[in-house]
């Protein structure tokens, strides 16, 4: 909490934020306002609900704190920069950004708030360093809408994968020590974020789908079918990476294929094939230099490291647990959270550098960090604050009944 002090004009705030990363990083069952505050001892979630909503303080910096802070104990010249969404399921209209979309959260189209994440990945941990708001094409379009979200005036709508550009040219112009971006099909797709990463001569290895069109010097192919002039001999079986059951090894194989005209450097597509099934996954890959088929598969295999930081921070640290619908509220919540998360990341990193572990035992996880670490900071509240938590959301709860009671009887006598 000492990284993003600054980022506080005044005393009050700068506390509270800190009771509600305390609470983010507690055992409680669900965090929300009702329940961090509660948690940290406030009579009434006022106070968390103004830190997010109207206290003054910058949001922006402290991401930026957060990958300064990130860099600093994970440093790793090597790291993969790895993007992609996630969705949070909502109920009604009014939340920022929220639509009837597909999120691989439920895996069909759901109505929901989707996001954009980058995460640093390096060979001592990973954590999000950066993170963007998706909002949905007809969200511009209505101005009353977007005033009521409390959306910044001119705001234009703006890809999945341009959300992705900005976030790491924002972490490679603030010199973050990396050499790789990873993503998946909806970003390798994308010619304009590959020419964009291409321009700045910095490699990637994105996945693309099997339809993807490629270039070699005999024409112009779709993936699949390149694929299936790959002759036996050229499969290599390698690991992508250690899973949660061992090694995930996959027979993989790499053709040269053409890039960008006027551009230098070497493309490939890079192909993997599961070892059981026969299922292919294709990539398309560019670096600046010549690198070996080794390489592009440990970058492949690094973009799961992205799904492990989604589940930890949502089932640890709450990213997705927010009950807020302004824009602001929305970027200070996963702000604080995504904070929340990089320090079990980083103490996971420290602790696995500082302390080893002896034979008999796994390194210290982030969920056992959290355990442990819960534990130490849990609060002592006495009956009589429980009972008036418990009076607080009974009130609350009644008021927006009988409200939810008077809409609906006014509604019936308007069409009756």
């Amino acid at each position: 909490m000492g990284s993003i002090s600054s980022r506080f004009a005044r005393v009050e705030p700068r506390r509270r934020a800190t009771a509600l990363v305390l609470g983010l990083l507690s055992d409680l069952p669900r965090k929300n306002c009702w329940t961090l505050a509660e948690y940290a001892g406030d009579a009434t979630p006022d106070g968390m609900q103004h830190l997010l909503h109207r206290a003054k303080w910058d949001a922006d910096a402290v991401r930026d704190d957060i990958r300064a802070y990130v860099v600093e104990h994970l440093h790793d010249d090597e790291a993969v920069l790895v993007v992609d969404e996630t969705g949070d399921l909502k109920k009604g209209t009014a939340t920022v950004g929220v639509q009837r979309q597909y999120t691989g959260t439920a895996g069909r189209i759901e109505n929901a708030q989707v996001a954009v994440y980058l995460v640093y990945s390096a060979d001592r941990g990973h954590a999000a360093i950066d993170r963007a708001l998706y909002v949905p094409r007809s969200w511009p379009d209505d101005a009353d809408r977007c005033r009521a979200a409390g959306m910044p005036d001119g705001l234009s709508f703006a890809t999945k994968p341009q959300l992705a550009a900005r976030m790491i040219a924002r972490a490679l112009d603030a010199g973050t020590p990396a050499r790789w971006v990873a993503g998946d099909e909806v970003y390798g797709d994308n010619p304009h974020l590959r020419v964009a990463l291409e321009n700045r001569r910095f490699g990637y290895v994105l996945a693309v789908s099997s339809t993807h069109p490629v270039t070699i010097p005999g024409g112009r192919l779709q993936a699949k079918a390149l694929a299936a002039r790959i002759p036996k001999r050229a499969w290599q079986r390698r690991s992508a990476g250690a899973g949660a059951k061992g090694e995930r090894y996959y027979d993989w194989a790499q053709v040269d294929i053409q890039g960008s005209a006027g551009c230098p450097g070497h493309w490939r597509l890079l192909v993997r094939r599961n070892r059981r099934t026969g299922e292919l996954a294709f990539y398309r890959c560019f670096s600046p230099r010549q690198v070996p088929l080794s390489d592009l598969v440990r970058v492949a295999g690094r973009r799961w490291t992205v799904e492990e930081t989604f589940q930890a921070s949502k089932g640890l640290a709450g990213l997705d647990e927010h009950q807020v619908r302004r824009w602001t509220s929305w970027h200070r919540w996963v702000t604080l959270a995504m904070l929340a998360h990089a320090f079990l990341a980083v103490t996971a990193a420290v602790e696995c550098r500082e302390n080893p572990p002896p034979d008999d035992l796994i390194p210290l996880t982030g969920n056992e960090i959290q355990h442990l670490f819960a534990a130490l900071i849990s609060p002592f509240h006495d009956l009589t604050h429980r009972l008036r938590w418990s009076q607080w959301r009974r009130r609350h709860q009644a008021r927006a009944r009988n409200s939810h009671y008077r809409r609906q009887v006014a509604v019936l006598g308007q069409r009756s």
